[in-house]
């Protein structure tokens, strides 16, 4: 859990030494900043989201003039107390009234301005010598009136929560490949699981050959490094459905035989199993957030790596549910070991199946690294999912699945399909491909290789991994409905 303290409170702490003041583009201006409209434009602050002025404060603790647009939600509070948290620097206590910006309801205000503070106070500093960048910050209180107080407290401890485990899919994701194989991946789910009240199961390269996973011993073929799938179940008392998560964990993707040229995008290829790392973070939040669904979730996990032994294009591979594809681009892993997942998942016939994945650069250059691609078999499934996406702002945008137009791209000869289709709508036919794993239970795909990773801060993204996906499969998990 956080080490920072964080808490609602009615008046502004004399231990605070940072204090923001949220200021519009238009309106009143906050009294204690002692400056007005005119000379805050002045010096340049506009009060669009995110835009910061620090001002001295007579030898107090400095004021942080910061912007909320003129219609604040929960994402502009969020990028609001983002860029409040850079502007104050290296500081040990924040104190803010974002929280209390008109329009947006207190417990949504206050979960927002703190995973706002805690996601853009997050650094990963691994392995540097130099550890000076490690955050400083202890408290964070949110300045409220009394009758939002207890409000408030309950948007502050889902905030916690919920940022907790986007940082903990950042630290995964983050961390260099050979620190963290499929088994040491493994070995740190069952300690998740074992902290957070979840059910763990963990399967090795034998207990997948037995249970017929084609999909992961093919790609896993090329590897030293053994394969590991993780079961997760969390199951409340009475649940009310049941939903069923599937990560993508390649704990680093060469491209096997389809080797990838090295390039700035090979040098974070570690974050291949960003999928797999939201969703064991997803996982590890829903006991404290009193989920009431029942979840469970398969985290594939395995290197893609080419030696004498490794996949070959034209090898056909089984997948658990018998099917057959034919390998005509090694470095189209993803799918085959989802498919084994999705397989497993629609087995235990859940009400409906999300999977998460660094799947495409075809969804990247289609939307952008903002934005991943959602694509599904069910319209109210992907409609929830697009729900969740908002309140999380981890924006997706539905592209077609239209596999009556192009399921012929993955027709093969020798084989069930391909795992490739060509080099048009490639995050459709990739879809199309998984499609033929979860049988007639609803389901959904989201891809994540455009906003897995960002080279600056930006808004709530820290540099580096963001745990994309995260937060949006939280909400989705509590508060999915079967349709009817």
């Amino acid at each position: 859990m956080s080490a920072v303290i964080v808490a609602a409170v009615r008046t502004l702490p004399r231990t605070a030494d940072a204090i923001g003041l949220a200021v519009g583009p238009s309106g009143s201006v906050p009294r204690q900043l002692n400056l007005n409209r005119a000379a805050l434009e002045a010096h340049g602050f506009t009060g669009k989201v995110g835009a910061t002025l620090v001002l001295p404060n007579g030898g107090g603790a400095p004021l942080v003039a910061v912007g909320v647009g003129d219609q604040p939600t929960a994402g502009t509070l969020r990028d609001a107390a983002a860029a409040f948290t850079r502007a104050a620097g290296k500081r040990t206590h924040l104190a803010t009234n974002l929280a209390t910006v008109g329009g947006v309801d207190a417990v949504t205000a206050a979960r927002a301005v703190t995973e706002g503070v805690l996601l853009a106070d997050y650094r990963y500093l691994g392995q540097k010598s130099d550890k000076s960048g490690t955050s400083t910050l202890e408290a964070l209180s949110l300045v409220v009136g009394q009758p939002d107080e207890r409000a408030a407290t309950r948007g502050i401890a889902q905030g916690v929560v919920t940022s907790d485990a986007a940082n903990l899919a950042r630290e995964l994701a983050n961390t260099p490949a050979n620190l963290l194989t499929a088994r040491a991946f493994a070995a740190r789910a069952v300690d998740v699981a074992g902290e957070r009240g979840v059910a763990v199961e963990v399967f090795d390269r034998d207990q997948l050959e037995t249970m017929g996973c084609g999909g992961m011993l093919g790609v896993n073929a090329g590897s030293v490094e053994p394969p590991r799938m993780v079961r997760l179940t969390y199951t409340p008392r009475s649940p009310k459905a049941h939903v069923a998560l599937v990560g993508k964990g390649v704990m680093y993707d060469s491209g096997g035989l389809s080797l990838k040229p090295t390039n700035p995008m090979s040098a974070i290829m570690k974050m291949d199993m960003s999928g797999a790392a939201a969703v064991l973070a997803t996982m590890g939040s829903l006991k404290a957030l009193g989920c009431r669904n029942k979840v469970t979730a398969f985290l594939m996990c395995t290197d893609n790596m080419p030696s004498g032994s490794a996949l070959k294009l034209g090898d056909v591979l089984t997948f658990r549910n018998g099917k057959t594809a034919e390998i005509h681009n090694t470095d189209a892993e993803g799918r085959l070991i989802l498919a084994d997942g999705l397989a497993l998942a629609a087995e235990e016939q859940p009400d409906a199946i999300v999977d998460i994945a660094t799947l495409t650069g075809a969804a990247m250059a289609a939307l952008g690294p903002d934005f991943a691609a959602v694509i599904g078999s069910d319209a109210d499934v992907v409609r929830q999912v697009e729900a969740s996406a908002a309140a999380a702002d981890e924006p997706v945008w539905e592209l077609p699945l239209a596999a009556d137009k192009y399921r012929k791209l993955l027709d093969s000869v020798v084989a069930d399909m391909k795992n490739v289709g060509g080099p048009y709508a490639g995050a459709t036919t990739a879809a199309i491909f998984l499609s033929e794993f979860v049988g007639d239970v609803p389901w959904a795909h989201i891809d994540i290789a455009g906003p897995m990773n960002v080279d600056g801060d930006a808004g709530w993204k820290s540099k580096g991994a963001t745990g994309f996906g995260t937060r949006l499969l939280i909400d989705f998990a509590t508060n999915f409905t079967p349709a009817g």
